[in-house]
């Protein structure tokens, strides 16, 4: 259930009762189905930038309602960043869609994750999927130092329904260049590619049909995707995973892990809709 006084309830919950406890320093909501916020890091958290980790609420048994979460922010942030879908009748978002600053949430200082450089072969290009919330682990590893460093190029596709469910990530990217830490390491080396599938927008269509009939090569005007150049990390719902891994397959890349290495991986604890 979604009622004010079961949110208050949450909130008002004193520090000490919740365990691994973070502040909320800031939130913002960008659609009535989206919002971010920004949490206090705990002294000891350490993360590579792509990692998610366990985050939530107590509900209303009194016992931790924790769901995955990739952390938004690099791993050099002094706080965590985190981008979520508001579930109206979701366990979890339907009250932590609520939060305002000050209030506090359980964090897990416990990341894992596949969607880390680490897990590709070096490569010359790399590629980011995502559909939603799933730009959350790219919003990371964009303001990476590292992910510069290791590529030439690295193109950010991220496809929404409609317009205003793709500015979390246009007003991200459009900040990088300016960015005193990484400005001059992204130059022109970042290249973003929103797309909608339900609202007219300037470009249109799902990342699989995009990459698959070449549209994205053409309108960036840049080689088609190759396993000896090209690297992929992908995350979406389990549809999307599934379909956007016979794409890159069928250009020659295999999936890899942290323990083995290849040209693409895939994040399978993506939160989606039910949470």
């Amino acid at each position: 259930m979604n009622d004010a006084s079961t949110v208050n309830e949450v909130q008002a919950t004193p520090v000490r009762m919740l365990p691994d406890a973070q502040e909320v320093t800031s939130v913002q909501h960008w659609t009535d189905r989206l919002f971010s916020f920004r949490v206090t890091r705990p002294q000891s958290l350490r993360f590579r930038s792509g990692e998610f980790v366990m985050i939530g609420l107590l509900g209303d048994n009194g016992k931790p309602l924790l769901r995955a979460y990739s952390i938004a922010s690099p791993s050099w942030d002094e706080e965590l960043e985190f981008y979520s879908i508001k579930v109206p009748d979701g366990p979890l978002t339907s009250k932590l869609q609520h939060i305002q600053p000050g209030d506090q949430i359980i964090l897990r200082p416990k990341p894992v994750g596949t969607l880390v450089l680490d897990a590709l072969l070096p490569g010359k290009r790399l590629w980011f999927l995502a559909t939603g919330t799933g730009i959350a682990p790219f919003a990371s590893l964009m303001r990476d130092p590292e992910t510069y460093e290791k590529y030439d190029q690295v193109i950010m596709m991220h496809t929404c329904r409609e317009k205003a469910e793709l500015e979390y990530g246009r007003q991200l990217v459009e900040s990088l260049k300016d960015d005193p830490l990484i400005g001059e390491m992204v130059g022109d080396k970042l290249k973003y590619y929103p797309t909608t599938t339900r609202e007219e927008s300037e470009r249109m269509g799902r990342i699989t049909d995009n990459l698959a009939s070449g549209k994205v090569f053409e309108d960036l005007g840049i080689p088609s995707m190759s396993a000896e150049n090209d690297r992929a990390m992908v995350c979406g719902s389990m549809a999307f995973n599934i379909d956007v891994k016979a794409v890159l397959e069928s250009f020659g890349l295999r999936e890899g892990a942290n323990s083995d290495p290849l040209e693409y991986v895939v994040e399978k604890a993506f939160v989606g809709d039910g949470i």
